[in-house]
């Protein structure tokens, strides 16, 4: 049976979002229905709180749907023949050259092939800026460097770009988080639910974890504040 919830507020917006809350859930994810709505009141009642009931339903997901929140999209590979990864290389580094000038001196970088497209590796200490807040900046970098691959291709060109390593220590530091939470949802029994993080951060939350003797994970919300909650398995 759905799981149903009744929650009340000033508004009806106050009402569904504490429920939400409540519900640790998406409002896409769930059925409302107004019960008393703060616009049916009469005279007598203004000097009285005003108190607007809904009722929050969560919607019953298919199976399709709930591998999806348990684990990123898999999308499928894209195989490129040689003549493509070398137009893809060629491609980027026109582009890198030109793109030097404009950072550090001594700055460096590596392309290297791949059956599906480029691994790009960009080497100064003193960029930081480019890498941005949890690599921001370095994934909007990635996707113009996939751009820029994929000129005059008919295949899609997967880039992965990297700058000092930054990524293999981000991964590391999310697989620490996730143990670090698993052991204390399994201590206090209580689900947490981690802050937003980018599609590949998730990613890694949920296969550190996913074989886990005793929790799970799936991923609520919308992007760009989607969201992995870790929680003891039923």
């Amino acid at each position: 049976m759905a799981k149903s919830i009744i929650s009340e507020g000033k508004t009806t917006n106050e009402a569904i979002e504490k429920g939400l809350k409540q519900l640790n859930v998406s409002k896409n994810k769930v059925d409302i229905k107004v019960l008393e709505n703060e616009e049916k009141r009469s005279f007598f009642s203004i000097l009285t709180p005003r108190v607007v009931k809904v009722e929050l339903t969560v919607k019953e997901e298919n199976k399709a749907e709930g591998k999806k929140e348990t684990r990123e999209i898999e999308k499928k590979e894209i195989i490129l023949s040689e003549e493509e990864q070398e137009a893809a290389k060629n491609n980027v580094d026109n582009f890198m050259k030109e793109f030097l000038k404009y950072l550090p001196d001594g700055t460096k970088y590596e392309i290297e092939k791949t059956k599906t497209g480029l691994n790009i590796n960009i080497l100064n200490a003193d960029l930081g800026y480019l890498i941005g807040y949890r690599g921001e900046t370095l994934y909007a970098v990635q996707n113009i460097l996939s751009a820029i691959a994929g000129k005059n291709i008919q295949n899609k060109v997967r880039v992965i770009l990297d700058i000092e390593g930054y990524k293999a220590k981000r991964e590391k530091t999310l697989e620490d988080l996730a143990e670090k939470v698993a052991k204390t949802v399994v201590r206090t029994g209580k689900a947490v639910t981690l802050e937003p993080m980018l599609a590949y951060e998730r990613k890694i939350i949920h296969s550190k974890l996913q074989s886990h003797p005793k929790v799970e994970t799936k991923s609520i919300g919308e992007e760009p504040r989607r969201r992995v909650v870790i929680s003891l398995k039923k």
